[in-house]
């Protein structure tokens, strides 16, 4: 049974107090471990050059909600005795690694394999084993100096994530979000990511004309050890400079885990200035932070009842904690119709349209045949999400006729 998460009674955090090496960062450091000795002998291989602070935790944080103590102060690393209870320890790595950028290190007295195999799945950098070399901690140490100060340089500049959900399937959210996602890459000229969470059968890399070796199956299946270098290697780059992550292109049964999909978006968030998801009408995905983390949530619907409905719904519940980041999008609207007046549209939708993107059949389908982005052109459907795309990354208006 994990005990109370709590720091050591009476103590003050070790430090460890020396001349700064030039341009080198000062770790702040938590060991987690139930077990007396285990830690003490952690705690005094881990004095070095490179510490800045030694926090002493008694007992592991398993869960999402008992870990945010843990993650919310700052730790650069987070090392994990596994010998007291290893289910435990694995779901504190778990924790840790979905809610934190710090490097994660692990210790045990076995050798067996096992551990070390679950420890690196859950999310572990680094394992160590009973009696310490302060050689090979001090090692670990300096690899975890450098990823901080990586990820501190990027957190300055934490990237903007928009989500693009559909009021029901078939109402264009892919070729919007696509589109978006094209003309933000172009406007900004900053690394932008497009993600196709619609599993498993989202489109958008077709749409774009693109054939990726690797989905985003392969980042969730692999979320323990995502980061931003193995995620580079997932991406499948478009001509326009959009990095895209695409969905699988066989069907795949997978089970989707919030945890996954959560640290997939940390991830993203810290290696790309933009980040634009594609859930389609994925409901389900409430469960994870994606709207929580989102700078930007499009809500697309056509004018129909049962889309207008299913808006409706979305925008009193599901989504009523967002509703100020929350931007309505009516996609394919024609000059001819004439089954909505404009007060019943925003009764239906308790509130105005931000966008309306007109109807145009013959250019969409031959941006799709042609796999040629529709905001690449000078369609009034391009132009339209250009400005979109325009006042997201709040660029200047377009001054161009």
């Amino acid at each position: 049974m994990a005990t109370t998460l709590r720091f050591l009674d009476n103590s003050e955090p070790h430090s460890y107090e020396a001349a700064d090496a030039v341009g080198t960062h000062k770790l702040s450091i938590a060991v987690v471990d139930p077990d007396e000795e285990s830690r003490c002998a952690m705690i005094d291989s881990v004095f070095g050059p490179l510490t800045g602070s030694v926090r002493e935790i008694i007992g592991y944080s398993p869960g999402i909600e008992e870990a945010h103590w843990l993650t919310s102060q700052g730790f650069d690393v987070v090392v994990i005795g596994l010998d007291r209870d290893l289910e435990l320890a694995l779901g504190t790595i778990e924790s840790v690694c979905e809610l934190s950028s710090a490097t994660v290190m692990v210790y045990s007295r076995q050798t067996d394999r096992e551990p070390l195999v679950r420890s690196m799945r859950a999310g572990a950098r680094e394992f160590f084993t009973l009696p310490l070399e302060p050689d090979a901690v001090q090692g670990a140490l300096l690899r975890a100096a450098s990823r901080s100060q990586v990820a501190q340089a990027r957190e300055t500049a934490a990237g903007k994530l928009f989500v693009f959900l559909g009021a029901k399937g078939g109402s264009g959210t892919t070729t919007i979000a696509g589109n978006f996602a094209v003309s933000v890459a172009a406007l900004t000229g900053k690394k932008t990511l497009l993600i196709d969470l619609d599993l498993p059968l989202g489109d958008a890399a077709l749409e774009l004309g693109i054939t990726g070796e690797f989905s985003t199956l392969d980042a969730l299946r692999d979320a323990g050890r995502l980061d931003s270098s193995l995620l580079s290697r997932l991406v499948t780059r478009h001509d326009s400079g959009l990095s895209v992550l695409a969905a699988p292109g066989k069907f795949q049964h997978f089970n989707v885990k919030p945890t996954d999909v959560n640290k997939l978006l940390n991830v993203s968030a810290r290696a790309f200035d933009f980040v634009v998801v594609d859930p389609g009408s994925r409901f389900d995905l409430s469960e994870t932070r994606l709207f929580e983390m989102a700078s930007g949530i499009y809500l697309v619907s056509q004018l129909g009842i049962p889309e207008l409905r299913n808006a409706n719904r979305l925008i009193a519940n599901w989504l009523a904690p967002h509703s100020d980041k929350l931007q309505l999008v009516l996609n394919r609207i024609s000059a001819k119709e004439k089954g909505f007046s404009e007060e019943a549209i925003e009764k239906a939708l308790t509130r105005k349209p931000h966008w309306r993107i007109p109807s145009d059949y013959h250019a969409v389908r031959k941006t799709q045949d042609h796999a040629k982005p529709l905001s690449s052109g000078n369609s009034p459907i391009g132009r339209i999400i250009r400005e979109m795309a325009r006042v997201a990354c709040q660029l200047p208006a377009d001054q161009s006729k």
